[in-house]
């Protein structure tokens, strides 16, 4: 059965150039970058109730944090999450390499920051371990509050590594189609807007120490 006049041109790029000149002449953002954009406002709601949490407890405790627990150190988490937000770099330069069909390019770039990535992730969960031989969630309303704000965004981390190793197989294997190069698209938004909480979240941890 042949195909039919009206298939669109988004389903028809199978090839990079194809695909790049397909993005370049959309009027619109594609259905996938909106559902990207759609689920990243839930997450800025949930940090956004958790911080707001943190603050409120702040406010009505007698000393922030608890005596027996020392106010969290600065150097480190703001170093790491310096090198975190630099990541946008990358994948920023992988979006727009991907628009133009440079394949090659998109890949090593999405690989420098997975790494990067993948190393601040350990360093913060060194961190998080060092913490936990020091105080624990059960143990006030501090700890709980700042331990579940960690979690949460080391588990977005994570979950941004896992999409960033995933679009990188697909595009190193199957090549930069149109729908893949939407997916590129939604994980560089991802780190957008992860990388900018990550700057709220460290603020706010360090907020005893500022």
């Amino acid at each position: 059965m042949s195909r039919t006049p009206n298939v669109t041109r988004s389903a028809a790029a199978w090839s990079a150039s194809a695909a790049g000149r397909v993005t370049r002449e959309r009027a619109a953002q594609p259905n996938g970058w909106w559902g990207m954009a759609l689920f990243l406002c839930a997450e800025v709601a949930l940090f956004g109730t958790l911080m707001g949490t943190y603050f409120y407890l702040d406010f009505d405790a007698h000393r922030w944090p608890p005596a027996g627990i020392q106010p969290p150190s600065v150097a480190l988490p703001l170093i790491a999450t310096a090198v975190l937000v630099a990541t946008s770099v990358p994948m920023w330069l992988a979006a727009r390499s991907a628009r133009a069909g440079m394949r090659g390019r998109v890949i090593w770039l999405i690989a420098v920051a997975a790494i990067v990535q993948t190393a601040y992730l350990a360093v913060q969960i060194l961190l998080f371990r060092h913490d936990l031989r020091h105080f624990t969630p059960q143990g006030s309303a501090y700890g709980s509050i700042y331990f579940t704000l960690l979690a949460a965004h080391h588990a977005h981390v994570l979950f941004g590594i896992l999409l960033d190793l995933t679009v990188l197989a697909f595009v190193a294997f199957r090549g930069l189609t149109n729908y893949w190069l939407i997916g590129i698209r939604g994980i560089a938004l991802y780190w957008y807007v992860v990388n900018a909480i990550a700057v709220l979240v460290v603020l706010t941890q360090l907020s005893p120490s500022l």
